[in-house]
């Protein structure tokens, strides 16, 4: 317990000690206006100035404003991995300069009680205190048509939560003590994304890209949700995280990508496995795997992309078992007011047996829908969340342990459930410490449980937390430059 309570302390230390006023989101840094509005910003200026650094200051040199992929785009678009998002992303991080180098630091971090089934409907939930966050560091040097990214993440989730992670109804996906977590989400690893990418712009609108992770995300799927603004305020995984997103975390990513326009086209080879159960290490690279993904954003609000993937061997507990995923996702953010936006997901994900037809493993083709919504006024946010999942007795446990159904028998190892979940929340700011957002938040989810499963789930399962939401204070935006793109204030 005083080790969990430490590692809080020190995530609330750690976002606190964020220097100065910026955006949020994987990417970077957007045009800035250079009115000041803040009255704060004056003095970090003059410190940074002396310290050899260029804090968000009107001296900032153009390339400042390169992408983390390709120096002509928009740092803003660039999101986990090499995935894109809507260049009218809202950001939430921390910018500075030293000499050619440009540095991004942002993260989350939500200190939170959450219970399962607060009602005691079924025999599978539970409650934590915990503290579900990230942070990343990213530094970029842009040379002529040329740039060169480092970025590096870490959670502290698994010295908080330790190896069983934090409870989740309908949850699913890898292990800890040799046996799979269900209902619960597991802790992600300590060290999240280490990589290093090099871009070069070829003309005014193409440009090519490679990128190496140890670990870093593959070219599959849309921004992880961590990182995605329709998630920005819900401390919760999706249920569908594993036919969605879940590779955002590979140990061993290799991607070779080309951009035309609006078009981006982006290839991996990868380690299929998913990580171990030693959250504080680095796993063996195999690059056994490979996926495919065509990416378009055709306009400054617009992030398309489709994407598919071959998995070799994903589960430990399945070792024998490949697998093919195909994603396919819109997002959609439209700022407004000062520091206003409203973001959104659509995502649609499928996992399909890769080893024989859908009968002769455990996978057999199953599907899931995700459709997010955040819309935040700058100092009250609401949000919600639609998630749809398709499960089966491999996924829920019911096979390994025998559990009846309501006729008697056992669970066939075929059986498939449709799992749905509405999520609704809501966050307030309720304190500024420098450039530290303090907001506190609530939310609540309702679950739609299969009639074969409410011997086990309870007819009407209701979940609920409270948190507190730690991060850097969003940018203000001015609407409508000339070049189509929000102006940023300090």
């Amino acid at each position: 317990m005083f080790v969990r309570i430490a590692a809080v302390g020190m995530l609330v230390l750690g976002v606190a000690a964020v220097p100065v006023r910026a955006q949020h989101g994987h990417g970077g840094h957007a045009r800035q206006d250079t009115t000041c509005t803040d009255p704060h910003a004056t003095e970090e200026s003059e410190q940074a100035h002396h310290e050899g650094l260029h804090v968000n200051d009107e001296a900032m040199p153009d390339h400042a404003m390169s992408g983390t992929l390709l120096p002509d785009l928009p740092m803003q678009r660039s999101a986990s991995g090499t995935s894109w998002q809507p260049d009218a992303t809202p950001m939430e991080a921390v910018h500075a300069q030293a000499g050619d180098w440009n540095f991004m630091f942002h993260g989350t971090a939500f200190p939170r009680f959450t219970s399962q089934d607060v009602f005691g409907s079924g025999e599978r939930g539970d409650s934590q205190f915990d503290a579900p966050n990230w942070f990343m560091g990213m530094a970029s040097r842009p040379f002529g048509k040329n740039v060169v990214t480092l970025r590096a993440m870490l959670s502290a989730d698994a010295f908080i939560t330790g190896g069983r992670g934090y409870p989740l109804l309908f949850q699913s996906g890898e292990t800890f003590e040799g046996e799979p977590l269900i209902d619960r989400q597991h802790p992600h690893d300590l060290f999240s994304e280490l990589s290093v990418s090099y871009g070069r712009s070829i003309g005014d609108k193409a440009g090519v890209f490679a990128y190496f992770g140890l670990p870093g995300e593959p070219a599959l799927g849309p921004p992880a949700f961590m990182h995605r603004a329709s998630a920005a305020h819900n401390p919760d995984s999706p249920i569908g995280h594993h036919w969605q997103d879940a590779t955002h975390i590979i140990f061993g990513v290799a991607t070779l990508g080309a951009r035309y326009g609006i078009f981006k086209m982006d290839g991996s080879i990868f380690t299929g496995r998913e990580p171990d159960e030693e959250r504080f290490g680095i796993d063996r690279p195999l690059f056994d795997s490979y996926s495919l993904r065509l990416s378009a954003n055709p306009g400054e609000r617009w992030a398309l992309q489709v994407s598919r993937a071959f998995l070799t061997s994903p589960e430990a507990i399945s070792p024998d078992e490949d697998a093919w995923r195909t994603t396919a996702s819109v997002l959609y953010n439209v700022p407004f007011r000062a520091r206003g936006a409203w973001s959104n997901t659509l995502l649609w994900g499928l996992n399909q047996s890769a080893t024989g037809d859908d009968e002769s493993d455990s996978h057999g083709s199953l599907h899931s829908l995700l459709l997010e919504s955040d819309l935040d006024f700058g100092k009250i946010a609401v949000y919600t969340r639609v998630d749809w999942t398709q499960k089966n007795t491999h996924e829920l446990g019911l096979d390994h342990h025998g559990e009846a159904n309501p006729e008697g028998g056992l669970f066939d190892e075929h059986d498939v459930f449709n799992i749905g979940t509405w999520t609704l929340g809501a966050a307030r700011d309720v304190a500024t410490f420098g450039d530290l957002r303090v907001m506190i938040g609530a939310q609540g989810t309702l679950y739609r449980v299969p009639e074969d499963l409410r011997p086990i789930y309870g007819d009407f399962p209701v979940s609920a937390q409270v948190y507190l939401r730690l991060s850097p204070i969003r940018m203000l935006m001015q609407h409508g430059d000339q070049n189509g793109m929000p102006h940023m204030e300090h």
